[in-house]
């Protein structure tokens, strides 16, 4: 079966053909300037779309064959699922990608290789150096080189989760498992995942590692037993030594798929094996989940990574910039970006690397009024005020409370504490004051909410469950 899509004015064709071709066929005579090509167009969709992206979809493209007389470049993809997706999303970027390195190239085929292996991430594949003839096959295995131990800056909020991610990448067998890392966006998660990757491959240089969004798990989970080959990928998955699996909330509400990694769990730590999940929540926050998988998630080592602080946001920029000594940024406007960027991480490298970008391309030298300029969408966002109105509603659905007790007599405990939560977060978040505070509280004197802000601080530094909902509240408000 051939589905076509119209790329401007070329043809891409998706299709199954019968070739296991990896590389440039021979008759071509550019097998050598093709692959410079496609690694310097791999290069710049890396930085475009990202690591987890480019790893997942561009990363498995294989060059075919080039016929020079009509111009198509074929590619070879894992599969059908994954050549229609590439056509759907990429194959624009990709054909103009070409022309431009290439103008010979007027248009490309995508062809799933057939007898292949469908399931991308979890591939087997001989890695380099490994005497063939021992018959010992690797999980192929995307990480960014950047994920490493040594990149990743240690503060108060996240000491705990780095301890134990390398402790699950040590030689010894660790005291948990499985590690389950839970934080909001952008505060590191992934990049733990990483470098436990890249420790874990130095030390079982034969190991076999499996990484994986919990999108991606299901997706090849579906289409292998579309295809009658759940067999394959859940043999697959259960020899792994080491598997990570990252946004595990998105499996939520997926029946089939919660059992299958139910087993897949199970099957792995009765062996002995590592097992290493992120989620942007708790488990006991999983909505949708079966109890039998939250049991199994909690088992283990729960690590909190905290939202960043101010000083390790500080310490995050000056090692960036350690390692770019040409670039000059004044710690007035280092100090300006770890204040004022504050959500998350992700967005405060991202932040800086606009910057520095800007700056290279127009000669301008690294200001304050540079940075207000060129980043005022981050800084605005970063910047958004927080509302009584909304931490009502948000303290409510975390409660499961009617929005009407906030302004409510009732001093039953189950009302009259999350209220005073409320109360104390509109303190912390909020410019308010006490008085300001009282009246959007059903007109309550000045005096309870002083009393509420004391007691809430003084139950955080109790009660853990108290302290958690307060730091997750946090989160939710926070982002």
């Amino acid at each position: 079966m051939e589905e076509d899509a119209n790329v401007g004015n070329e043809m891409v064709s998706i299709e199954a053909v019968d070739t296991t071709a990896n590389n440039l066929g021979e008759t071509t005579g550019l097998n050598t300037e093709l692959d410079q090509i496609w690694a310097t167009i791999c290069t710049g969709l890396r930085r475009d779309l990202g690591a987890q992206i480019f790893g997942q979809w561009i990363k498995p493209i294989k060059l075919a064959q080039f016929e020079a007389t009509i111009g198509e470049l074929q590619l070879v993809v894992p599969s059908e699922f994954a050549a229609n997706w590439i056509r759907d999303r990429y194959a624009d970027r990709l054909t103009l990608a070409w022309k431009s390195h290439f103008p010979d190239v007027r248009s490309l085929t995508f062809s799933a290789k057939a007898g292949a292996a469908r399931i991308a991430k979890v591939k087997q594949v001989e890695l380099s150096g490994q005497n063939s003839s021992e018959n010992i096959s690797k999980f192929r295995l995307d990480l960014d080189a950047r994920m490493t131990f040594d990149q990743f800056i240690a503060g108060n909020s996240n000491v705990l989760a780095l301890n134990a991610a390398q402790r699950v990448a040590a030689p010894e067998k660790p005291l948990f498992c499985p590690l389950y890392l839970q934080s909001s966006t952008g505060q590191g998660k992934t990049h733990l995942m990483h470098a436990i990757g890249h420790a874990y491959r130095i030390e079982f240089p034969g190991a076999r590692i499996i990484y994986m969004s919990a999108e991606r798990f299901m997706i090849e989970f579906v289409t292998a037993m579309r295809r009658n080959e759940a067999m394959e990928f859940k043999a697959s998955l259960r020899e792994a030594d080491l598997l990570m699996i990252d946004d595990i909330q998105f499996i939520v509400g997926k029946n089939s798929t919660q059992e299958e990694f139910l087993h897949t769990v199970d099957a792995l730590i009765s062996q002995g094996k590592r097992v290493v999940v992120a989620a942007d929540r708790p488990p006991q926050a999983l909505d949708g989940v079966d109890q039998r998988l939250l049991s199994r998630l909690s088992m283990g080592l729960v690590a909190d990574i905290q939202s960043a602080g101010l000083e390790l946001r500080r310490d995050i920029l000056k090692h960036r910039l350690a390692g770019m000594p040409h670039q000059k940024v004044s710690d007035d406007v280092v100090e300006f970006l770890a204040r004022t960027i504050s959500r998350n991480l992700r967005e405060l490298e991202g932040g800086l690397n606009k910057l520095l970008a800007y700056a290279q391309l127009t000669g301008r030298d690294i200001t304050r009024e540079l940075a207000e300029e060129q980043l005022s969408d981050i800084l605005s966002a970063c910047r958004r005020r927080i509302t009584i109105d909304e931490i009502q509603r948000t303290v409510c659905e975390y409660y499961r409370l009617e929005r009407n007790e906030m302004s409510s007599k009732r001093r039953a405990r189950a009302v009259a504490r999350p209220r005073q939560v409320a109360m104390y977060l509109a303190k912390v978040m909020t410019p308010r004051s006490y008085p300001e505070i009282g009246r959007k509280f059903g007109g309550r004197d000045h005096s309870t909410v002083i009393h509420a802000v004391k007691l809430v601080e003084q139950l955080r530094g109790e009660d853990s469950e108290m302290d958690n909902d307060v730091r997750m509240l946090l989160r939710q408000l926070e982002s």
